[in-house]
């Protein structure tokens, strides 16, 4: 028992460096930031590194990497745009539309008769299956407030989904190449059965350019759908004078694509701001990572998980089924 406290001691006590105080912790979470930079640093191996330090040291700046998470990863997608082109996004977004409409309805409905089953709330229930269905986290953030939800019905949503999402993150690559998936099989597939944006972008381009575009494309016209399901929440759970957050990020992606695809002038810049988004993004998978402790996994409780997991498995198993066949 003292060893241990002696070592909590240690990692939190500040030391002189450069004539400024640091942590050990601290210290440690520069280093792996640092390497998240390099090219070495791939999204999987960022979320892996701030899931080991989350579940070591800890992450030393729980606030400031809360608040830039939506942030970085919001200009992240908006640089990707400027690696995209216009009428492939439509064409990937023409084929993702009856996936998406199909797989929304059905996970909102199957979510409300398994929440019943499980006998959990009805704001946790409707919380984790519109991010489920929709974006995650993006999602319940979205409709946490016109549900008027608890804090801790929220965190019990967002916990749930920000582990499967890492799961998915590391399990989706592998099972699209054992079975041979194309990239537009497989892009598609990460934007129907992958809660998160940033898992989705990440899996996806662990897989190849293609399937990054068409995951990305397919995502974000998926989550424009969390404004009329925060309208139909509002009406469902007799809400009134709720303000809806409209995820207004995505235009910024759709103009980047626009100006990629329209403004040859703008060309030569592509590369760079894709390169830097991809970055970006590497950076938000490390941040969200380091903010899944051992606390918070723990403090979601079993049903909320059995729940997650139930949704997850039924729309990527029903999603990849169909996609292998009729894609």
């Amino acid at each position: 028992m003292d060893g241990t406290a002696g070592f909590f001691r240690l990692l939190h006590t500040p030391r002189v460096v450069f004539g400024r105080d640091f942590t050990l912790r601290q210290v440690a979470f520069g280093l792996l930031l640092v390497f998240c930079l390099t090219p070495r640093a791939s999204p999987p191996i960022a979320l892996a590194l701030g899931l080991v330090l989350a579940q070591t040291v800890g992450n030393p700046f729980p606030g400031q990497t809360k608040n830039l998470t939506a942030k970085l990863l919001q200009c992240s997608v908006v640089g990707l745009g400027f690696g995209m082109n216009a009428h492939a996004a439509v064409q990937a977004g023409r084929e993702g539309i009856l996936f998406t409409v199909v797989s929304i309805f059905g996970t909102l409905v199957l979510g409300y008769f398994a929440g019943r089953w499980l006998g959990l709330g009805r704001h946790v229930v409707h919380l984790i299956s519109c991010g489920t269905a929709i974006c995650g986290g993006s999602a319940i953030a979205a409709i946490g407030p016109v549900l008027r939800a608890k804090d801790e019905e929220v965190s019990a949503a967002l916990g749930t989904v920000f582990v499967l999402n890492a799961i998915a993150l590391f399990a989706f690559p592998p099972i699209g190449h054992a079975l041979h998936m194309t990239q537009n099989q497989f892009g598609l597939w990460c934007a129907i059965a992958i809660h998160d944006t940033s898992s989705v972008v990440g899996a996806a381009a662990a897989y190849g350019n293609q399937a990054l575009e068409v995951a990305t494309t397919v995502k974000l016209a998926r989550a424009l759908w969390i404004i009329p399901v925060a309208i139909g929440t509002a009406m469902l759970f007799k809400q009134k004078g709720v303000k809806i957050k409209i995820p207004y990020f995505i235009f910024g992606f759709i103009l980047a694509m626009l100006v990629n695809t329209f403004v040859p002038a703008a060309q030569p810049l592509g590369p760079l701001l894709t390169h830097l988004a991809k970055i970006g993004l590497t950076v938000t998978l490390f941040f969200i990572g380091a903010g899944l402790s051992a606390r918070v996994v723990r403090s979601v409780g079993a049903k909320p998980y059995v729940l997650g997991v139930l949704l997850w498995l039924v729309i990527s198993t029903a999603s990849l089924c169909v996609i292998l066949h009729a894609v």
